[in-house]
Parts: C-alpha cells; structure tokens; sequence
C-alpha cells in the first residue's frame, strides 16, 4: 500500500511539475520582455517613506515621454541608460526641495524579484532588468512598477500591456492562476539564481 501511495504522489507531482512548463516558459519570457522601476527609501520612517513617492511621482511625470512610442525593451533600455544622469538630476531635485541632503543614484541592473501582486497583474518572480533609483541608504521599503511595456501597472494599462506582450505572457500577468503556480516558478527561479 505504501509503494502504491509513494508511485500516486510521484506521479501527481510529475503531472504539476510538467503542466507548469509552459507556464514557466512564459514566465521566463516576461523576464526578457519587460524594464521594472525600483525605487528605495532611505529608511522606513514616515518622512523617507513620503519623500519616496514625492521622487516616483516626479520622475514618472518628467520622463514618461521619452518612452512614447517605444516598440520593444531594447529600445526603453536604451532610452533609459541615456537618461540616467536626467533621472538622478529630478531625483536629487525632489530631495533637496523637500529639506533632504540624501544622495540618490540611479543605475540599470538585473535583479531578482519574487512574484509581486499589484491590483490586476501578477509579475512572477524571476531575473529582471530594472532602473533602480536609491535614495540615502536605501534601506526602507521600495516602491517598483513596470516601466516598459507600459510606464506603470494598473488596470488603466491593461489595453497597451496586451498590446505589447505576447498572449502567453499577458495571460501570465492576469490570470487568476492558483498561487501555487507562481510558487513554482518562484521556487526553481531562486534555485537558478545559486547558479549565476
């Protein structure tokens, strides 16, 4: 009976694990296909947390039209490392207008996220590229959205989200998949990073 039992939950688990693969494939290509924003606060006090989004509110306004028209991801990347020293100059405006002295900086990486909820859309976790804006010591909570291909997430972004990811990956992002697809990816995500 036990041998039975071991053989049905091997066999279950085979069965997920295989009717996640296109899932996950479509997950990966999210991670090729979209730019995040990042930013972190100097720390998790009220003031950092209001001069955080003071600093989102005006980077987003001043350089969301640089990105119109932007066909594909390498262009938005392109665009978004000619402008770094324009997207630190706002920045460090904001601060210093509020009665801050912080540094901020803001460089491309490519950084790990874990599956991250936002209104209508799931990102799954996975290696992204993202302009990361840090403010001070950027050790309070962060704030991110998708800059490209759409400036930022929401459902009032939904008609250009679809209109720039392929159908997998736009149902990927709106699905109202059980989580534990997500968990999933994020679970061989993480295990794929020890090996970069």
């Amino acid at each position: 009976m036990k041998k039975y039992m071991k053989i049905v939950v091997a066999s279950f688990v085979i069965a997920v694990l295989l009717g996640s693969i296109p899932f996950e494939s479509a997950c990966t290509q999210l991670e090729n296909d979209v730019l995040r924003l990042h930013i972190l606060a100097n720390s998790d006090s009220e003031s950092d947390q209001e001069l955080k989004l003071k600093v989102r509110d005006r980077i987003l306004c001043d350089i969301s039209p640089l990105y119109n028209g932007v066909k594909s991801k390498k262009e938005a990347l392109e665009i978004t490392e000619d402008n770094l020293s324009l997207v630190e100059s706002i920045a460090a405006k904001v601060i210093k207008s509020s009665g801050y002295n912080y540094d901020v900086s803001a460089s491309i990486k490519n950084k790990y996220f874990n599956t991250r909820y936002y209104e209508n859309f799931t990102m799954p976790a996975g290696m992204y590229d993202t302009l990361e804006i840090t403010i001070g010591d950027a050790k309070g909570k962060n704030w991110w959205c998708v800059m490209y291909p759409t400036l930022c997430v929401g459902a009032a972004c939904e008609k250009s989200m679809k209109d720039d990811l392929s159908d997998s990956e736009f149902e990927v992002i709106t699905s109202n998949e059980i989580e534990f697809r997500f968990k999933i990816v994020e679970y061989f995500e993480r295990i794929s990073t020890l090996f970069n």
